[in-house]
């Protein structure tokens, strides 16, 4: 019984980060390992499937509040259906120690980096106009699909703090974040399901528990200033760095 309130409180947790900053959803996993008892393998694909639904509802979330910019998330999302295979058929040449502590690391640099303002010269995505913008953000969606595909996590967890680096406002960098979860989330739970690796009983209940942090989350997110919204993205994404370096280290 305490196992079970224990991971529908880490599940409440997920979806509000989710929801507020797109990043937090590989917390998730290690929390299915220690409290419901899963395997690796079986906790990274419930949780995944679960982030099919947390996108669904984050997406029509913040779509209602207009804050999806679909210029900019189409073309991301293009990029990153594009590249993902690449990403995924190289993974299978490198450790995955060697993966996580590069994925880590890039993520606790943009958490670290995205602290301080930032630099116009990094927000040539942001403002370029016409085929280049449209080829720059196809190239930023290449980056994360590639990157997914080569670590298998979510696209949030590498789009929103790559986003806000290149100048984008953490608002349209989270919201584009909500899309992108669907499709990386769909096209690896498809293969999850062939292999029979999905724990559905608990799938189900941890994913009500998720959208219901997911819709306090984006409230919480078009509740704030940009300047704290910001900050949160950052501190969040160096504690699920931090904690991918030391999974990574003690593996």
């Amino acid at each position: 019984m305490l196992s079970c309130i224990l991971l529908g409180m880490a599940a409440l947790l997920v979806g509000g980060l989710i929801g507020t900053v797109g990043v937090g959803g590989i917390l998730l996993i290690p929390a299915l390992g220690v409290f419901a008892g899963l395997s690796t393998h079986m906790s990274m694909a419930t949780a995944l499937l679960s982030f099919v639904f947390t996108g669904v509802l984050g997406t029509w979330l913040y779509q209602r509040h207009g804050s999806i910019d679909w210029r900019i998330t189409i073309p991301i999302c293009l990029g990153s259906l594009l590249f993902g295979g690449p990403g995924a058929m190289v993974n299978g040449c490198v450790s995955a120690r060697l993966l996580n502590l590069l994925l880590g690391s890039i993520i606790l640099f943009a958490g670290f980096y995205a602290l301080f303002p930032a630099r116009a010269g990094l927000a040539v995505a942001r403002d370029a106009v016409g085929g280049k913008r449209f080829l720059l953000l196809t190239g930023i969606g290449g980056l994360v699909g590639f990157g997914s595909g080569l670590t298998g996590v979510g696209g949030p967890v590498l789009s929103v703090p790559l986003m806000v680096i290149l100048g984008f406002s953490p608002l349209t960098s989270i919201a584009t974040g909500q899309v992108i979860q669907i499709a990386a989330a769909l096209s690896g739970s498809l293969g999850n399901a062939a292999n029979g690796v999905i724990d559905y009983g608990t799938a189900a209940w941890v994913t009500c528990l998720e959208l219901a942090g997911v819709a306090a989350g984006a409230r919480l997110a078009h509740a704030i200033s940009m300047n704290l919204l910001k900050k949160i993205v950052s501190i969040v994404c160096i504690l699920v760095g931090a904690l991918i370096l030391t999974r990574a280290l003690g593996a």
